[in-house]
């Protein structure tokens, strides 16, 4: 979809630890990394030290020095949102060759709409009832409007591609709460209500036979700069 060449260079915003940093220069891409967290940053270049041609700077993209017309591509994943659209977007395109284009793409909740699936979510109610279940925090069709929305805004790029993929896994117990310890909502809970709400969770997963199938989403967007 981007036309990328095989030797292309990527611009990636907020790469983490370099997950998907990894999956690009597996196919000889030469990549710029940009990541806030210290730590994450640091994850990111031990991760990629057997790639020579990635490179991770900790600082943030608002921070970076730009570097005119210099990637064919400018790719994040589950973060430019923490990024204002009216400073983000504008530098994103500048960024960019002509006919570069921008692949961000979300991770997006999914509810399975099963027997357990329900049951957890009646624990919420139940136990913490001022927070959102994570599986219902907002819809693909949310996301993509208010992403769309932002990036015609910015009068930067062309037409707006999105796309969804959509799989299933089969996770433990231990394996669904060890993703939801990663969403900031649930460090906010009191430990007492956290640790409560997860034991029960457990037990829901244990009577369903210590796994279930959990399905994932994840939505694409696909534009190329305007000049």
């Amino acid at each position: 979809m981007s036309g990328i060449g095989s030797i292309g260079r990527i611009l990636e915003i907020g790469c983490g630890p370099g997950n998907a940093t990894i999956s690009f220069a597996r196919k000889g891409y030469r990549i710029l990394g940009i990541e806030l967290g210290e730590r994450l940053a640091a994850l990111a270049t031990r991760n990629c030290h057997s790639y020579p041609g990635v490179e991770i700077l900790n600082i943030a993209f608002e921070d970076w020095r730009l570097e005119e017309r210099a990637f064919d591509m400018v790719l994040a994943a589950d973060a430019f949102h923490w990024i204002p659209p009216h400073v983000g977007y504008p530098k994103v395109a500048r960024a960019l060759k002509d006919n570069g284009s921008l692949d961000f793409f979300w991770r997006v909740p999914v509810d399975p709409e099963t027997d357990w699936s329900r049951a957890i979510n009646d624990l919420y109610q139940e136990i913490a009832p001022q927070f959102v279940n994570p599986d219902k925090r907002f819809t693909a069709e949310w996301l993509v409007g208010i992403n769309t929305k932002n990036i015609e805004a910015s009068g930067c790029f062309g037409d707006v591609i999105t796309k969804q993929y959509i799989w299933s896994t089969s996770i433990t117990g231990d394996q669904y709460i060890k993703g939801l310890r990663t969403f900031s909502m649930h460090r906010d809970m009191k430990e007492e209500m956290r640790e409560k709400l997860y034991a029960r969770i457990l037990k829901v997963i244990d009577q369903f036979g210590g796994k279930v199938v959990e399905p994932n989403s994840v939505v694409l967007f696909h534009s190329k700069v305007k000049r």
